[in-house]
């Protein structure tokens, strides 16, 4: 085959329609799809250089993918071209999210060279975003996600897309957004509130700062919210609480532990982010 021909196939596979699909997305109250506004706005005023988001949270159910798909949709308001790409290779939970269509093949296939690029893209015409699921669970998703074809992807959709926002796996729990960080151009940390211990919060940071990758700021969900001594808004998303630490978790195929002191002669079992001198962001209310 000549040159021309691969430029000419380049060409095509870079212009493929995406397969057509339907994602469910929860109505949002008022002060949440607020909050979503705000966040959105935050992210834009972080600069016009800042289009490749990576979200990732400390641990499972935090609830990064909700607020992935809803930020999504927010960009999308705004007559963004707007993809998803689900890059949780070890639990991913899109295919729930799933109205009508089929998803085949995705990001692991992608990286593991088992299909061509436009293969993986999908469009929701509702929401108007682009998604490029996970697909199956690799042996080895750090060692893809840390590969050439990885850092091709990125480059692709960058030039393609005025925003790209990446659901990662929780770095408190595995390294695969340490991974990615760098090749993106900003993270955002999802954390419930009161739920994850803050020396926990603290090395998820630390492993961030560590890539080099700027930290846009972390989003505070379930979180109660106040004004005017009322409260307002509901929970976003539905969670489950992540549970007592010290115990052992499951995450795709893989058990971890976490088990914190506090200092001697301290009390203090769980914090705020107060410690941590990153922006937060707080999403949603956690009723009591």
């Amino acid at each position: 085959m000549d040159d021309r021909s691969h430029k000419n196939k380049a060409k095509a596979e870079k212009t493929a329609e995406p397969k057509t699909i339907e994602l469910i997305f929860a109505e949002l109250p008022f002060a949440i799809n607020e909050e979503m506004k705000a966040l959105r706005t935050n992210i834009q005023f972080c600069g016009k250089d800042k289009r490749v988001i990576l979200l990732t949270s400390a641990v499972q159910n935090e609830g990064k993918t909700t607020l992935a798909l809803n930020l999504c949709r927010s960009f999308a308001e705004l007559n963004k071209s707007v993809l998803m790409v689900d890059a949780d290779m070890r639990k991913s939970i899109i295919k729930n999210r799933l109205r009508s269509g089929k998803i085949g093949k995705g990001l692991s296939h992608y990286l593991s060279g088992q299909c061509e690029m436009p293969e993986i893209f999908f469009r929701d015409e509702t929401a108007n975003i682009q998604l490029l699921p996970a697909g199956s669970y690799p042996p080895n998703p750090v060692e893809l996600l840390a590969g050439e074809e990885m850092q091709t992807l990125i480059r692709d959709v960058r030039e393609r897309f005025d925003y790209v926002v990446i659901d990662c796996a929780p770095l408190g729990v595995v390294t695969d957004a340490a991974v990615l960080a760098p090749i993106c151009d900003g993270v955002v940390i999802v954390l419930n509130a009161g739920e994850v211990h803050y020396k926990l919060a603290q090395q998820v940071v630390t492993k961030l700062q560590n890539t080099g990758c700027a930290i846009l700021g972390v989003v505070l969900n379930q979180l109660n919210h106040q004004s005017n001594g009322r409260y307002y808004g509901k929970k976003y998303g539905y969670y489950k609480r992540y549970g007592r630490y010290g115990y052992y978790k499951r995450y795709g195929n893989y058990y971890y532990r976490h088990e914190y002191e506090s200092p001697e002669g301290s009390s203090d079992k769980k914090s705020g982010l107060a410690k941590i001198k990153i922006p937060k962001i707080r999403i949603g209310h956690r009723q009591r």
